[in-house]
């Protein structure tokens, strides 16, 4: 297999990486930049999950006809409507925004919201069967809000302590700024994009910076192999020779993993699509961050050679 593999990913390669420091810093910059602006300006489409509302899961006798449904329950009057397929053709799922009110109207004007729409699909279609009903409210939305945040921001400070036990304190600074990159393009994306923002991208999020950091590791590991290896050896050599040598794992894992995503996303359905599209973007900025963030932050911050003395 190794063989085969070295037909396309030569070996040895000597690709000056961190000498384009200063070019990546500037891309990633300006990225950051447009992403905190697109999120301050436009924000993120919330989806049921984090604005409340109502859902219902039908299925029907044969594949489910999504245009009439959609204009059945658009022309209700209920506001903001989603209607997708759950899985199979024949399964549905519509969302409907949280209705006017608070407190017990406001719970009272969901359940009309749902009864409405029962009621009209059972008018104009035929052995339609109701699999599932749900209503979100609007407290229960802002704690998953909240809970998704400290879930991110909690994970980046176990990373940094990871790091920081396992290598030295300016590898722990350059990953977890290499993965707070990772996690400000990739929301900048989705605010950018308008695509629905859920609970499944909050996973997505957190797998992104679970592979980021992996990448990063391998990284590390190999400079700090190379740096008790090659003590006289500029760092900025030991650096390029590192990620060079770990470019060849590093490739073929990003690549065998677009695969699997890439058919997740064009296969996977509706429900899948906003998870996979996250995991898409996260791989590709999670593996240009490792070898462009990462290593070359350690340049900028320097590394006490002794440290990695035998």
């Amino acid at each position: 297999m190794s063989l085969a593999l070295s037909q396309y990913i030569p070996l040895g390669t000597k690709i000056p990486f961190v000498q384009q420091r200063f070019i990546a810093f500037t891309v990633s910059g300006l990225a950051i930049i447009v992403s905190i602006v697109a999120f301050l300006m436009l924000g993120l489409n919330f989806g049921i999950d984090f604005r409340g509302g109502s859902q219902i899961q039908i299925a029907t006798q044969g594949p489910a006809d999504l245009a009439k449904i959609r204009s059945v329950v658009t022309n209700l009057g209920l506001g903001d409507v989603q209607v997708q397929h759950f899985g199979s053709d024949s399964i549905v799922r519509i969302r409907i925004e949280k209705q006017a009110g608070e407190g017990i109207e406001g719970a009272n004007a969901q359940q009309s919201a749902i009864a409405t729409v029962r009621e009209a699909l059972d008018k104009n279609f035929e052995g339609i069967t109701y699999r599932a009903t749900s209503v979100i409210s609007p407290k229960v939305s802002g704690e998953l809000v909240n809970a998704g945040i400290f879930a991110v921001v909690g994970a980046l400070i176990c990373m940094l302590i990871y790091i920081w036990f396992r290598f030295e304190w300016q590898f722990s600074v350059g990953a977890v700024v290499a993965l707070a990159h990772d996690v400000i393009l990739t929301i900048g994306m989705f605010s950018i994009s308008r695509l629905e923002f859920n609970l499944s991208i909050i996973a997505a999020i957190l797998t992104i910076v679970g592979y980021s950091m992996n990448d990063t590791v391998v990284v590390y590991d190999r400079i700090r192999e190379n740096l008790r290896r090659y003590k006289r050896m500029p760092l900025m050599d030991v650096l390029n020779l590192s990620i060079n040598e770990t470019l060849s794992r590093t490739t073929i894992t990003s690549f065998t993993t677009l695969l699997a995503l890439l058919a997740l996303f064009f296969m996977g359905g509706e429900v899948l699509r906003g998870f996979s599209f996250a995991m898409i973007w996260g791989v590709v900025v999670g593996t240009y961050s490792s070898i462009f963030v990462a290593a070359p932050i350690l340049l900028m911050l320097g590394v006490n050679r002794g440290e990695f003395e035998e």
